[in-house]
């Protein structure tokens, strides 16, 4: 079973930056496709950022500007960061990996970010 685990998130205040990376358990250019998402309390899951095994990227209009997703070969994992962060920023950031048919998803890490 494919594993997916983020880390890197934390409170921070409003205008600082995060790095958060997502390690998986088999070669992250197995996936076609990589994405972090994040859910804030009351809200539906949303997609923040992706990347495609062409290294195509694609980025929500909220963190457009801000955020950059990569990934790092030598660690294997996939890393969002995010800079000048607001407070609607704040929610549990997923990773998930996308392998033919089926979708990995992380436990997610807690961002929260304070004004």
């Amino acid at each position: 079973q494919v594993q997916l685990v983020e880390s890197g998130g934390g409170l921070v205040q409003a205008g600082e930056s995060l790095r958060l990376s997502c390690a998986a358990s088999i070669s992250i250019f197995s996936f076609k496709a990589m994405a972090w998402y994040r859910q804030a309390p009351g809200n539906e899951r949303e997609l923040v950022a992706s990347i495609t095994a062409g290294r195509t990227t694609n980025y929500s209009d909220s963190v457009k500007g801000r955020a950059t997703i990569s990934r790092d070969m030598a660690r294997n994992t996939v890393d969002l960061q995010m800079n000048t962060l607001k407070p609607d920023d704040t929610g549990i950031y997923y990773c998930s990996g996308a392998l033919g048919g089926s979708v990995a998803w992380g436990q997610g890490t807690q961002v929260t970010v304070s004004s």
